[in-house]
C-alpha cells in the first residue's frame, strides 16, 4: 500500500469519519440549481500571465514562488489559467480553514460569496502573509499551518467613503441562538440516557465518542461540541435544523441532540465497518461490489439532490460501511479533523475529488457530486484517487488543466464500467450524467448484495489493527 495513502484520515477508524455530521440546507435552495460565476465581482488586482516575461502579474512574489515550486514552467506556459485558478483556490482554502471549523452546505448565496472571495483572494497585499510557510509545512500530504489573516471588505468600507452608512444588524445574538438550541434539544440530561464509553478523537469542533443507550442497549456515536469555543454558532444551529429533517437508509442519520452545560451532544448512527477507505486501500474489490457501493451512494446523493442539497465532498472517507451491508454517506456540513492528518481537510471539498468547474469557477451545481463519485469509483479500482501523491496545489492545477484523469487499469475494466466512468467524468457539465441517469445505467445492474463486503471489511480491519465492537 502506498505510504501516502496511509496518511489519510479514513485510515484511523471512526476518527475521521464519526466526526462527520450533517449540514446546512437553505430553504431558498431549489432543485436543478446551477450557480454561475458572478458578473459583478470587483477585481482590484487582476492576475494575469505575461508570456513575454514568463511571469505572473498581479500576484505577490511569494506566491509566484509557491506556484513555481508545485507547477513546472512548461506547465504554467501551456495553461497559465489553470495555474492561476489553482493558486487562487489553494490560497482561499488556507484562509477558510483558519476562519472556522464549520463547513456549511453550499447554497446559491454562499457559492457566489465564495466565488467572489476566490476571485479577489490576492487583492490585498496585507492578506499575503508568508506563503513560504505553506510550502515548508505542506510536505507531500498537503497539510498547512500557515497563518494568513484577511482584511474583510466590510472592515474597509468606512475608510473607502466619507459617507456614513446606516448599519442594520439582523444577526441573532448569542442569547437568541442559545434559546433556539434549547428549542431543538431534548429536555433530558444525556448522561441519564446514554452511558459514555470510548472517546474516538477530538478536533476543533468537538470530540467524538461511542455510547450505549441505557434503555435499549443501542450503540451510537455522539459528538460533543463545546459551544463556548465555537464562534460560528449560527452555522452549527443551521446544521442541527437540517439534520432533524433528513433521513434516508443510505445516509448516516441524526438520532437526537442534547444541551448539557453549554455542550451540544449530537447523537448519530454508528456503523461497525468503518470507512470505505479502509476497504479500498487494503483489499481488492470486484466490479460487482464497486457497482453495489456506487448504487447505494447514488441513492443517498439523489435524496440530498431532491432536497436541494449538494454534498460537495463525496469520497471513500465519507462513505461508512456496516457489516450488515449498510452503505451510508456522511459528512454533510461541518466536521472536525480528529485523525491527526490534514491532507483531505485542506479544501472546502477535497481537491483530489474536486470537479474541474469548481476549480475553474465555471457553472457549478449538483453534478459536482457526480464527478466526485466517478473519482471515488477509480479509488475503488486502484486503491487511491488520481494525483493523491501530489500536493493539493499541484492536484488542483492538474484537475483544472487535464480534466478527466487517466486510469492506469482502464483496459482491465468492462465496457459497462468504462462507460459509467465516462458518464461521471465528463468535463462539460451539460454532458455529465445526472444522478437519475446514472441510477438507470447498465453498470449498476451488476451490483451484488452489499453483505458481500463483510469479508473485505474484516480483512481490512485485521490488516490495520482496527475493530469497532457493538459489545460495550
Amino acid at each position: 500500500m502506498p505510504a501516502s495513502r496511509k496518511r489519510t484520515g479514513g485510515l484511523v477508524i471512526m476518527k475521521g469519519v464519526l466526526s462527520k455530521l450533517f449540514g446546512k440546507k437553505d430553504n431558498n435552495i431549489v432543485d436543478d440549481v446551477d450557480i454561475s460565476k458572478p458578473d459583478m465581482v470587483k477585481h482590484n488586482i487582476h492576475v494575469t500571465y505575461n508570456k513575454e516575461t514568463n511571469c505572473f502579474e498581479g500576484i505577490p512574489d511569494a506566491w509566484r514562488n509557491i506556484i513555481g515550486t508545485n507547477i513546472s514552467q512548461d506547465e504554467v506556459e501551456s495553461n497559465p489559467e489553470a495555474a492561476i485558478a489553482a493558486a487562487k483556490y489553494f490560497k482561499y482554502s488556507i484562509k477558510k480553514k483558519e476562519e472556522t471549523a464549520v463547513k456549511p452546505i453550499p447554497t446559491p448565496e454562499t457559492i457566489l460569496e465564495e466565488a467572489e472571495a476566490i476571485e479577489n483572494i490576492f487583492e490585498n497585499e496585507k492578506d499575503i502573509g508568508d506563503p513560504s510557510d505553506v510550502h515548508q509545512n505542506q510536505g507531500a500530504n498537503g497539510s498547512s499551518s500557515a497563518t494568513h489573516k484577511a482584511t474583510k471588505k466590510s472592515d474597509r468600507r468606512d475608510t473607502d467613503s466619507p459617507v456614513q452608512v446606516r448599519r442594520r444588524n439582523s444577526a441573532l445574538s448569542d442569547d437568541e441562538i442559545m434559546e433556539k438550541f434549547r428549542e431543538h434539544c431534548s429536555p433530558l440530561n444525556p448522561e441519564s440516557v446514554y452511558e459514555r464509553d470510548q472517546e474516538l478523537g477530538a478536533g476543533a469542533s468537538g470530540t467524538v465518542f461511542i455510547a450505549k443507550e441505557k434503555t435499549s442497549g443501542r450503540i451510537v456515536a455522539i459528538k460533543d461540541i463545546d459551544l463556548a469555543k465555537q464562534p460560528k454558532k449560527k452555522l452549527i444551529l443551521n446544521e442541527i435544523e437540517v439534520m432533524k429533517n433528513i433521513n434516508h437508509e443510505n445516509l448516516v442519520n441524526f438520532l437526537d441532540v442534547f444541551l448539557l452545560n453549554n455542550h451540544l451532544w449530537v447523537v448519530m448512527e454508528l456503523l461497525d465497518g468503518g470507512a470505505l477507505t479502509d476497504v479500498v486501500t487494503e483489499t481488492i474489490m470486484k466490479e460487482t461490489q464497486i457497482a453495489a457501493v456506487c448504487l447505494h451512494t447514488l441513492r443517498g446523493i439523489k435524496y440530498l439532490h431532491d432536497k436541494g442539497i449538494i454534498h460537495r465532498d463525496i469520497k471513500s472517507d465519507n462513505i461508512l460501511l456496516g457489516k450488515d451491508g449498510s452503505v451510508k454517506v456522511t459528512d454533510f456540513g461541518f466536521c472536525a479533523n480528529i485523525s491527526g492528518d490534514e491532507k483531505r481537510q485542506t479544501m472546502v471539498g477535497t481537491p483530489y475529488w474536486m470537479a474541474p468547474e469548481v476549480v475553474n469557477r465555471k457553472q457549478y451545481g449538483k453534478k459536482v457530486d457526480i464527478w466526485s463519485l466517478g473519482i471515488m469509483a477509480i479509488e475503488m479500482v486502484e486503491g487511491e484517487p488520481p494525483y493523491l501523491k501530489e500536493t493539493p496545489l499541484r492536484a488542483l492545477y492538474l484537475i483544472a488543466a487535464n480534466g478527466k484523469p487517466d486510469v492506469s487499469s482502464w483496459g482491465k475494466l468492462t465496457t459497462e464500467f468504462q462507460d459509467f466512468l465516462d458518464q461521471c467524468l465528463q468535463v462539460e457539465v451539460e454532458r455529465r450524467a445526472s444522478v437519475e441517469e446514472l441510477l438507470e445505467h447498465h453498470f449498476l445492474t451488476k451490483a451484488v448484495s452489499t453483505t458481500t463486503l463483510k469479508p473485505l471489511i474484516e480483512a481490512a480491519q485485521k490488516n490495520l489493527g482496527k475493530k469497532i465492537s457493538h459489545d460495550l
